[in-house]
């Protein structure tokens, strides 16, 4: 009985599709996926901060990331000439030499406690400006790889989600509310 369903199986054959509906094949647009793309603005960025910004052609990023960095070298500038003017003062002074917060007759406007508490607060706010400015950097540099990213999705209208309440006519005293998605391709 194997042997005769195995010989009549050849004989059958699957139902036709009387509708004889096209299928509907998914159209690609014609953006290109560019792989290279991230890792070169983020190359860009690394050379020049703000050069991924504009690579990616959003141009008001660039002087944002300018001025970002500008101020922290700008902080960082002024904490350590302050710390090099207070630790010169502390190390003359150790040495019994006149310093620059010496008064005119002899008095001291800073005393020794106040030179080392000055000290280790500039180093700290030195410090902190130059990890500022690091952190500043590399954060230019992640933000510019994942826009170049997020600039290769397909935005366009068909793929937006449009909400839209719709209301049942028969159930007027008690409204029941829905929430319908509709895509297309």
């Amino acid at each position: 009985m194997g042997v005769c369903g195995f010989v009549l199986s050849f004989y059958c054959y699957g139902q036709k599709d009387s509708l004889n509906i096209k299928s509907k094949q998914l159209q690609i647009t014609s953006v290109t996926y560019n792989p290279l793309s991230p890792s070169k603005a983020a190359f860009y960025s690394a050379i020049f901060p703000g050069g991924g910004q504009i690579y990616n052609k959003k141009y008001w990023k660039a002087p944002i990331v300018w001025g970002a960095l500008a101020s922290s070298v700008y902080y960082y500038t002024i904490n350590s000439n302050q710390y090099d003017r207070f630790r010169t003062a502390f190390k003359l002074r150790k040495q019994g030499l006149p310093d620059e917060f010496n008064g005119q007759n002899g008095n001291i406007n800073i005393s020794d406690a106040g030179l080392e508490s000055a000290q280790k607060q500039l180093r700290k706010n030195r410090d902190l400006s130059l990890l500022t400015g690091i952190l500043l950097y590399v954060l230019q540099i992640v933000e510019a790889s994942v826009n170049a990213h997020l600039l290769q999705f397909d935005t366009n209208d068909n793929l937006t989600i449009k909400p839209s309440i719709a209301t049942d006519p028969a159930l007027i005293e008690a409204p029941r509310v829905g929430l319908t998605f509709k895509y297309s391709f």
